[in-house]
């Protein structure tokens, strides 16, 4: 029983069963690709068609290394599994690829045939068998073989209008579901609680006040602003994706925005804390400048002439309450 649970380790298997797990692995990467290629194929036709190549062409080199099994060893795959090796090398999961850009999805055909490839040739090296040094080498050249015909695929696939497009769409869905909703809440959250938190500081001097005042404006309002920008739009006519992607974006960068400048006031020294605070909204301005310019294609100077601006007669209003 016992026995059974131990995992064997890559460099002891026999030419047998280096053949037998080469053969089950190529049958893993020929599914994902397939379930890559379904899961893309009706919005990003290109990119699925990618993988549908990569998946065929495997298929071929499968085949290939069934009949060399079937006249070296049989009928019978001793191996198939490479969850049942140590240190045989894995593939990422499927949910942690898709939900990459497009380019980098596209990338991952490389990579995957790159750690192939890479793995069998280091093998070979430390061999001292003949026969599974020489299988080894012909299983890394088939890899390397693999990661040229992904490059070319990429390649002639990247030229297309077509492609291109598709990673406009992509990158267009991601602002619309993550960026837009994210920075409308770290907007709201950094501006709008500046005036509870600092009239709140500057009536009381005191920093535990103070803190309960911050830490209940901003989850508080995270809370209202990812709920209404979740139910507010199914994203369905808009386009703007998932609701519940949207509210989490939304409600978590407004809780973080007003978490910034509230939670230096768990400092009991009040001025301190609130010479840290200010530092932090500072910062907070400075990063809703920049989301502003990398994604929404606004002008550094102009995103922080308005940050700053607007953050200013809220930072000066509430200021102005608690001083009077």
């Amino acid at each position: 029983m016992y026995k059974s649970l131990i995992k064997k380790k890559f460099q002891d298997l026999n030419d047998n069963e280096i053949l037998s797990l080469a053969i089950g692995s190529l049958e893993e990467d020929i599914k994902l690709y397939d379930d890559y290629s379904s899961h893309f194929l009706i919005n990003y036709p290109v990119t699925s068609k990618m993988f549908k190549q990569m998946s065929i062409l495997k298929n071929k080199n499968r085949k290939k290394l069934v009949e060399l099994h079937k006249k070296k060893f049989g009928e019978t795959l001793s191996i198939t599994n490479r969850k049942e090796i140590a240190n045989y090398f894995k593939r990422k999961p499927e949910w942690l690829v898709i939900k990459n850009s497009i380019e980098k999805v596209r990338n991952e055909i490389i990579q995957m045939e790159t750690l192939s490839a890479e793995f069998y040739n280091s093998f070979a090296k430390k061999s001292q068998n003949i026969e599974i040094r020489n299988l080894l080498i012909d299983l890394a050249l088939m890899s390397r073989e693999q990661k040229d015909n992904a490059k070319l695929i990429l390649l002639n696939a990247q030229k297309s209008r077509s492609a291109k497009e598709e990673v406009t769409k992509d990158k267009r869905q991601f602002i619309l579901t993550w960026v837009q909703p994210g920075l409308a809440g770290l907007m709201d959250g950094s501006v709008s609680t500046l005036a509870p938190i600092f009239a709140t500081a500057f009536a009381t001097k005191d920093s535990h006040t103070t803190l309960l005042v911050g830490l209940a404006a901003s989850i508080g309002a995270g809370i209202s602003m990812g709920f209404t920008e979740a139910v507010h739009d199914d994203g369905v006519i808009s386009g703007r994706g998932s609701p519940i992607k949207r509210g989490f974006a939304s409600g978590i960068m407004t809780t973080i925005g007003g978490l910034g400048h509230a939670l230096p006031y768990l400092i009991s020294d009040f001025y301190v804390a609130t010479v840290i605070a200010m530092f932090f909204v500072l910062v907070e301005l400075w990063a809703i400048a920049w989301i502003q310019a990398k994604y929404m294609e606004i002008k550094f100077t102009k995103a922080v002439f308005q940050v700053v601006f607007g953050g200013s007669l809220v930072l000066a209003a509430g200021i102005l309450i608690g001083g009077g």
